[in-house]
């Protein structure tokens, strides 16, 4: 039973219903003394479970503790809460965990990885790369839990709409409410350096996947992660899809680059332009992220070219996510391209629909 289960959260609400019957029968009890230390008792219980039974709903959606070992300060047993898919079985993927050493930043953090069907019968391929950032407060297991990412890739490769791809969802700060925004805090997490370079590092040396050329996706401040990330690092990545983010850090960094170098609109007006590729989806109801996007859109110039997706309604939430997450995975995949070396067929792409349309605007 872990903090963000059902079962959990059941568990806390009934200690909240408890909690409130023993108030109610007891308030009366005793005089004096033993009548207040009743009633402080029975208030203090009350209130106890009560936020516990809040915060615990809010984990749930969030997922900032998916474990108890996260909760109390460790990643070391977050790497294995999702049952595995064995490879090969009919039109599901895998889902692999390792522990990622980063040699270069210093973090040692679990990573997630979503291995195509067909990846295991396929040694000699190597596979296209998309790089999943999660939201901040959060974990990957927002991917797993709130937007159904491994049944999502499921369907869009098994329709032909997405080709097989390895996905890699990191962790992406060492505490769970330490706000990295995929970043290097000067004097703190090298948050960036572990993304960038050791969970890529990482993924070549265990997984049969492309050296370079990799995508990134992310929800969120994970959004903004991707857009920043393929900005920075365009030797690395060269297409980005960003949900809901937006274009600046909103924390500071120790030395003033969250106006400047990690500003993306600063980039974008003072730095030379990579030639990449972005995809920026929003809620129209999203404020800042739909005032960000249209900046980004704005500020765009060749050779980066820059694809927008609006979707009516929704707003900054797993809803809204989940309604724009498989036409950003078939995005990525179409500028990715296919395995290498793969032998296996991929199936014609799918006229069906998998999510209502969505507004696009191509800007170049």
């Amino acid at each position: 039973m872990s903090p963000d289960s059902l079962a959990t959260e059941l568990l806390a609400l009934a200690a909240t219903v408890g909690a409130a019957v023993v108030l109610g029968v007891f308030w009366g009890a005793g005089r004096g003394w033993p009548r207040v230390l009743v009633r402080s008792v029975a208030v203090g219980a009350s209130l106890a479970t009560a936020s516990a039974t809040g915060l615990i709903w809010v984990n749930r959606q969030v997922d900032t503790y998916p474990t108890w070992s996260s909760l109390f300060g460790s990643t070391d047993g977050a790497a294995n809460p999702i049952p595995a898919t064995p490879a090969g079985e009919g039109t599901a993927g895998q889902i692999v965990s390792f522990t990622v050493a980063g040699k270069t930043s210093g973090l040692t953090l679990p990573v997630y990885a979503y291995l195509p069907p067909g990846y295991a019968g396929e040694p000699a391929a190597r596979f296209p790369v998309i790089e999943a950032l999660h939201g901040y407060p959060g974990s990957p297991l927002q991917w797993f839990n709130k937007l159904a990412v491994a049944t999502v890739l499921n369907h869009e490769i098994s329709a032909g709409r997405m080709a097989p791809t390895v996905v890699v969802f990191p962790y992406q700060t060492p505490a769970p409410m330490l706000d990295t925004e995929c970043t290097n805090l000067v004097g703190g997490a090298q948050a960036e350096t572990f993304l960038t370079v050791d969970v890529p590092a990482a993924a070549r040396a265990r997984l049969h996947v492309r050296a370079a050329g990799w995508g990134l996706v992310g929800f969120s401040a994970g959004g903004y992660c991707a857009t920043d990330l393929a900005l920075r690092h365009p030797g690395e990545y060269t297409v980005a899809a960003s949900l809901s983010g937006y274009a600046e850090p909103g924390i500071r960094i120790g030395n003033g680059t969250e106006n400047t170098l990690y500003n993306d609109l600063w980039r974008l007006k003072h730095l030379p332009v990579p030639a990449v590729a972005l995809y920026l989806a929003c809620a129209r109801t999203d404020r800042v992220s739909l005032q960000d996007t249209l900046a980004l859109a704005r500020a765009a110039h060749g050779p980066l070219s820059v694809t927008t997706s609006y979707i009516n309604g929704g707003g900054h939430n797993a809803a809204t996510w989940q309604a724009m997450e498989a036409p950003a995975f078939d995005w990525l995949s179409t500028s990715l391209g296919r395995p290498i070396g793969l032998e296996i067929p991929v199936q014609p792409a799918s006229t069906s629909p998998a999510v209502p349309p969505l507004t696009v605007t191509p800007h170049t």
